[in-house]
């Protein structure tokens, strides 16, 4: 049986971008918990590190995508150097405003200018798209972008944190910043890859992604999946702690990140020929399905494996939500389509691990796992309403229109 992923990596130029690609996206999970994990240290004071970390996840969430359309328009090259040159300057300059104890503005200033930082997710998606649209391949290319995205977040918060431990406070910030830099160039630099601006066409000026309807369908469905994602990281913290064994939660967590890896690369290498819409429906039911004994695990081991079994299901939704948005969005805005469904995905792990903690500090540890069980029933409602649209049922030949063209 042929090996589908060295099929995609046999293309020229694939590993490297891919590689370069990793690394400038591993500040996606590292940025957020290393700014925590710096300011909390630096000034012992918990409520300005998540105000600033917040400042910087809420900012980048709305401009990422304004990046990825201008990206669009005017290529890779021409817009990820500008925006990620001002990214990095802005993360030197809030490290060193915690370094040098600088007035509280310079911070949150710095963590807003900060958010130009590329949807590098997206950049990689479009050139995947760029080299196997519409064949089998792309699925397989999308699978292995959502493993690499589960292994980002395994690896980099637990990366972020350790340096600022075991170093110095701004040792996960300046090694995130790097990853930025060098990762970014390197992947800029591999021009023979570079998606084709592909234009919208003659009529009205081009309007955003957003506007269209599976865009919003897909966006709000994994704004519902970041949200269990986040709140499985929460309430495996409260639970260890409450159960003494606050060490666990790391291993608890990589559990849960491990076992939606694992089946993310097997779906790419199956490469199941059911419509994707399909596909995604059943892994929302799948999630909601494993979430329910979730609050009903008391004890480490129990957690462990009900973790495992639930984030199974996570790779294969995000696997068909980033496959349908190609389908669905012109190629003239896929950049951007895509980056608005990681913003989704952003948003619901910020509220998610919001509503959680409520949940945990007014009902105990235990009772976070069932605002994971609401948002997955919020997913799966979302998905079933939208199947006609993400069908492309709502289309003329099942080619979603451009947004000037449906208004």
């Amino acid at each position: 049986m042929a090996n589908p992923y060295k099929e995609i990596f046999s293309v020229p130029g694939t590993i490297g971008f891919s590689t370069a690609g990793f690394f400038a996206r591993l500040p996606i999970a590292m940025a957020p918990i290393g700014i925590v994990a710096m300011l909390s240290q630096a000034h012992g004071e918990y409520w300005l590190a998540g105000a600033v970390s917040a400042t910087f996840a809420l900012t980048n969430a709305l401009i990422a995508p304004q990046v990825s359309r201008l990206v669009d328009r005017y290529g890779q090259s021409a817009v990820l150097t500008p925006a990620t040159i001002i990214s990095v300057m802005a993360f030197l300059t809030l490290i060193a405003a915690t370094n040098q104890a600088w007035p509280v503005w310079t911070l949150f200033a710095s963590a807003f200018f900060a958010a130009t930082m590329p949807s590098m997710p997206a950049m990689l998606r479009a050139r995947w798209t760029g080299l196997f649209r519409d064949r089998p391949e792309m699925n397989t290319a999308f699978a292995f972008e959502s493993a690499a995205d589960e292994l980002v977040y395994i690896a980099g918060a637990s990366l972020s944190v350790g340096l600022a431990v075991a170093l110095f406070p701004e040792a996960g910030m300046l090694v995130s910043t790097l990853c930025l830099a060098l990762g970014t160039l390197a992947f800029v630099l591999q021009r023979a890859t570079e998606p084709a601006i592909r234009t919208a066409g003659s009529g009205s000026p081009q309007t955003s992604a957003i506007r269209l309807p599976a865009v919003q369908i897909i966006t709000l469905a994994l704004v519902f999946v970041g949200a269990t994602f986040a709140t499985a990281e929460v309430s495996a913290v409260a639970i260890t702690k409450d159960l003494g064994q606050p060490n666990a939660a790391s291993l608890v967590i990589g559990v849960y990140g491990v076992g939606s890896f694992i089946v993310g690369l097997l779906l790419g290498a199956i490469n199941p020929s059911m419509p994707l819409q399909k596909q995604m429906m059943i892994a929302v039911t799948v999630l909601g399905l494993t979430a329910l004994p979730l609050p009903f695990a008391g004890t480490v081991p129990l957690l462990a494996i009900a973790l495992f079994i639930s984030g199974v299901a996570i790779s294969p939704t995000f696997i068909t939500a980033f496959g349908l948005v190609e389908r669905r969005v012109p190629a003239a805005m896929l950049t951007e389509g895509v980056t608005w469904v990681t913003t989704g995905i952003g948003i619901g792990m910020a509220l998610g691990a919001f509503v959680a903690g409520w949940a945990v500090d007014t009902f105990g540890p235990q009772n976070g796992f069932w605002v994971s069980v609401a948002a997955c029933l919020g997913a799966l409602l979302t998905v079933a309403l939208g199947q006609r649209t993400l069908a492309g049922e709502d289309c003329d030949d099942g080619v979603c229109p451009t947004p000037q063209a449906a208004e």
